[in-house]
């Protein structure tokens, strides 16, 4: 299920820092200047085994130069509104500000778990300074500092405790299939023609993340839940910016999905909105079909097809092992081929393989080329077995996995690929200690 945390505060108090922190990248760009953040940052986080999605917004400010501000106060709203926490950081070194007061009495009027959290105390007299933000109205806080990490632990233990329950009882266990993708790109006229007039049966079921609706599917020998997807959910009173919009919905549906469709529009090729729902889809371990809506409209030559394949992929580099569907939502253009699509990358998504298979291919593949020596130490890959996990993981038990590079992780995943079939699903390579 969907767990989202919202980090929300007035500008520069390090809201980006700690972003940075808890996903483990430096995906939001950090600088003294207030305001750099504009477009909102989507990251996760993984604390104690337990998984969620952490959204850095904007600074709120008002009656400012700024002309970003009515658009960037609008997206912090929205944040607050659609997330499950959030966590409100001020700076012990300013105190209190009238922006603080501000958005502490637009966080009192929301139905949200809100944790304070006062950053930058990093000595015992900034700890003390600290408790003037009880005057806040928002009950205890966490004292921190985002650049060194002191006190993220704390706040982190808080945070997995709070987070909603992640096992729906009502759901039946079957695949969850998500359709994704910017506005207008034909996601309704999809899971209109999907289920069609004649459906066995359509069950809207009731999750317990909010809003969220599973359709069940059932025909021609498929039976899957459609999750969430444009059509099956009403958001009312819409009005905000929806591009965002459609990023923070995708947040929610990709999340409660196992295999997404990724819809874009065929007549506008593959746009950089496009290439950040794919990113969540692969951050989030998702199957993945990529399907080109709207083929009956685009001009054809001998190499259409061939061309927009491989110009997809390029962009998506260096994850490239997908299905790639050309359909028509509204003619039903091959859209039948994507529920073979949905077994085939299901069975992949759940395939199990033998420990003693991995050994005798892989252990023979890197022996062939192993890892490249590094300060004169070689390492040695002595063992490889498939953890038990959601998405399909493999550990390679060496003398010294520090020294394994990147390049080297990519090169395993591409062996395995060669010799196992795992065509639309995101592989996790470990190398541990043996």
């Amino acid at each position: 299920m969907s767990r989202i945390v919202a980090i929300v505060g007035r500008p520069n108090v390090g809201k980006s820092t700690l972003f940075n922190r808890l996903t483990d990248s430096r995906d939001a760009i950090v600088d003294e200047v207030s305001g750099v953040t504009r477009d909102r940052n989507y990251g996760t986080c993984n604390w104690n085994g337990v998984d969620f999605s952490v959204i850095d917004t904007g600074g709120y400010v008002e009656n400012s130069d700024d002309i970003f501000e009515g658009e960037i106060n609008k997206q912090v709203r929205l944040a607050i509104d659609e997330s499950d926490l959030i966590i409100f950081m001020v700076d012990v070194t300013v105190g209190i500000h009238e922006l603080d007061k501000a958005v502490a009495s637009m966080l009192r009027r929301t139905n949200r778990k809100i944790f304070l959290v006062v950053n930058k105390v990093d000595n015992n007299q900034r700890l003390l300074d600290a408790t003037e933000f009880y005057s806040l109205g928002l009950g205890e806080y966490y004292a921190l500092s985002s650049m060194s990490g002191s006190g993220t632990g704390e706040l982190l233990d808080a945070v997995v405790s709070n987070l909603p329950d992640t096992k729906p009882e009502d759901i039946p266990d079957l695949p969850r299939i998500a359709i994704v993708g910017r506005p207008n790109v034909g996601k309704s006229s999809l899971v209109n023609s999907l289920l069609g007039e004649e459906r066995n049966i359509v069950t809207p079921l009731a999750g317990t993340t909010r809003d969220s609706i599973f359709t069940r599917f059932n025909k021609f020998k498929h039976d899957f839940l459609l999750v969430d997807t444009a059509g099956l959910r009403k958001k009312g009173k819409v009005s905000e910016d929806v591009e965002f919009y459609s990023v923070m919905r995708a947040v929610r549906t990709i999340e409660n999905s196992d295999i997404c469709l990724l819809l874009i529009d065929g007549t506008r090729g593959f746009e950089s909105q496009d290439l950040n729902i794919l990113s969540l889809i692969l951050k989030n371990n998702k199957g993945l079909i990529l399907l080109v809506n709207k083929w009956d409209l685009v001009e054809k030559e001998n190499n259409t097809i061939k061309n927009i394949e491989k110009e997809i992929r390029n962009r998506t580099a260096p994850f490239v092992d997908y299905p790639i569907l050309f359909i028509s939502a509204i003619n039903k253009q091959r859209i039948h081929r994507i529920l073979d699509l949905v077994e085939t990358v299901n069975s992949n998504r759940i395939r199990k393989i033998s420990t003693s298979e991995l050994n005798d291919v892989m252990l023979e593949i890197v022996k062939q080329n192993p890892p490249p020596s590094l300060k004169g130490k070689h390492v040695k890959i002595k063992y490889v077995t498939q953890l038990p996990t959601y998405t399909p993981s493999f550990a390679f038990f060496c003398n010294l996995p520090q020294y394994v590079k990147e390049s080297y992780r990519r090169y395993v995943e591409n062996r395995m690929r060669e010799k196992f079939v795992f065509t639309g699903v995101p592989l996790r390579i470990f190398f541990r200690k043996k």
